[in-house]
């Protein structure tokens, strides 16, 4: 109901109501008129402005006037409207070009921001391995190891290797005869040993107690993130090798935890290292197609051998300690005096052209196994220079292969999933380790006393000989593992990754 002044007969803005009439006034009408009078209009009654009570009403909202009854009214308020538009317009134009500005101006210095956070942070890793290289080294003597001519000192990234393969200088009899007297030296030591566990030898028990005792991720670059190849020195093993995807081999002592030499120099990824089982050397191989032999207390390349002329894929140390086996993509093997540098012998299977992708000696050192891209494990008599034997019955590339301390048993292992066990007496296998399923093996690796097989993949597994039972499986890395090696007496495990770690496992 729309209330109505009583005086004005209209609709009042401020309504107050009297007390003694009950009649609605507009505030300002009845105020005047109580000043004039002192008396209610309606009854005439005496009444105070104070009396008024007012009314809580919505506020009058007044129609608005017709302006435009006319055209050219109606013209003139199109044309104020066209004009404010224009403005406004206008000034949206001009902001939107400031906010441009702005916005360019925002993006160059977030890009240059970007720019020297990177610089930054490259400074920062360099520095971080100039500090690991600078850590005490008190002690140290300049190594026995002599090469035959001299060799600069490699401190820096090499550049592309141009240089040819060498020619072979052939295996004179000499060097057979070396060879067979070391093996039959081996061969009888074994004997001697027989089936004696090694005193001190890590227990089934103690195996399936182990857990992550340490773990390094600085080692490597992290701008290149991966180390692809682990060796651990049997004489003494606390010293490790780990070769990565920054190109670069490094000597860790896991004792002191302290980096004992990074081994710069070769033009691509290190994807084999070997650390040698008396002596302070290290080698290495590489993509791009050299093997090089390093003084660990120098930290100086003292060799460099080109066996082949497309990348290297493996490389195995002969038990004298003075030959070096080496496999490439190139199809052939070849075997060289790391005292010389000299290539002896290089070969490969006329009836089969594909890569080879590793290569392992045997124990005794007179036969040896290679894989190949198409899934063969080849056997090779090493004086003879001639395929004796061949494991087919994997799938995919063949990854890994291994040999067991006593000479019996061979591992291998592709992109199948599963872990073969070879009997080198009757040349079959005679057991399959099915792992889970798209689980891929990078690793394989028997302890020093060929009681214990690891495996390095999808995770960390290690397995029983004989019985092939798994004692234990490490999920510790964040990505995959590509090397495993037993420390002394099998008391710890050591493995390597692509999220740039190298972690210890034993006994908490």
């Amino acid at each position: 109901m729309a209330l109505c002044c009583a005086i004005s007969n209209e609709v009042p803005e401020q309504p107050v109501i009297s007390p003694v009439s009950g009649h609605v006034y507009e505030k300002r009408l009845i105020e005047k008129y109580i000043k004039e009078n002192g008396v209610d209009p309606m009854n005439g009654e005496s009444v105070a402005v104070e009396t008024l009570i007012e009314i809580k009403a919505n506020p009058l909202v007044k129609p608005r006037p017709a302006s435009a009854t006319s055209i050219p009214a109606i013209l003139k308020v199109l044309q104020d409207e066209w004009d404010a538009q224009m403005l406004h317009s206008f000034t949206l134009r001009q902001q939107l070009q400031t906010a441009r500005q702005e916005l360019s101006h925002a993006l160059y210095q977030h890009d240059a921001a970007c720019r020297v956070i990177a610089r930054l942070t490259k400074e920062v890793t360099a520095a971080r391995e100039a500090l690991a290289t600078l850590k005490p080294q008190a002690g140290i003597t300049p190594g026995n190891y002599a090469a035959p001519a001299p060799q600069p000192s490699i401190g820096a990234e090499a550049g592309p290797e141009a240089a040819e393969p060498m020619e072979e200088a052939g295996m004179s009899d000499e060097v057979l005869q070396k060879l067979q007297d070391k093996a039959t030296l081996l061969t009888a030591e074994r004997k001697k040993r027989g089936k004696t566990v090694p005193e001190g030898l890590a227990t089934v028990e103690d195996i399936k107690q182990y857990r992550q005792l340490a773990s390094h991720t600085g080692l490597h670059s992290a701008s290149v993130p991966g180390i692809l190849a682990l060796d651990i020195c049997l004489k003494d093993t606390a010293k490790i090798v780990t070769g990565g995807n920054d190109k670069n081999a490094v000597v860790f002592n896991k004792d002191t935890e302290q980096v004992m030499a990074i081994l710069k120099g070769h033009s691509k990824k290190v994807t084999s290292v070997i650390y040698h089982p008396n002596e302070e050397l290290v080698f290495t191989a590489s993509p791009d197609c050299t093997i090089r032999v390093w003084g660990v207390q120098t930290a100086q390349c003292a060799q460099i051998i080109r066996a082949h002329d497309a990348p290297v894929t493996g490389i195995s140390l002969h038990a004298t300690g003075d030959y070096l086996l080496s496999s490439s993509t190139d199809t052939h093997w070849a075997f060289s005096d790391l005292r010389t540098g000299r290539v002896l012998t290089k070969v490969n299977d006329p009836q089969s052209q594909h890569a080879l992708t590793c290569a392992q000696f045997h124990p005794d050192g007179l036969i040896f196994g290679t894989g190949t891209e198409d899934s063969m494990i080849k056997i090779w008599d090493l004086k003879e220079r001639a395929n004796v034997a061949n494991f087919p019955g994997h799938q995919g590339p063949i990854t890994s292969i291994a040999f067991s301390e006593n000479g019996y048993y061979l591992a291998t292992s592709a992109e199948d999933s599963v872990v073969k066990l070879w009997d080198l007496r009757k040349l079959k296998n005679f057991k399959t380790l099915t792992l889970d399923d798209k689980y891929e093996v990078r690793s394989l690796c028997f302890d020093q006393s060929g009681t214990y097989l690891a495996v390095a993949g999808s995770d960390i597994r290690v397995y029983l000989c004989k019985q092939w039972q798994e004692l234990g499986v490490f999920n510790d890395h964040t990505a995959m593992a590509t090397g495993v090696r037993f420390g002394h007496n099998s008391t710890f495990v050591s493995s390597v990754s692509m999220d740039r770690s190298v972690k210890f496992f034993g006994m908490s």
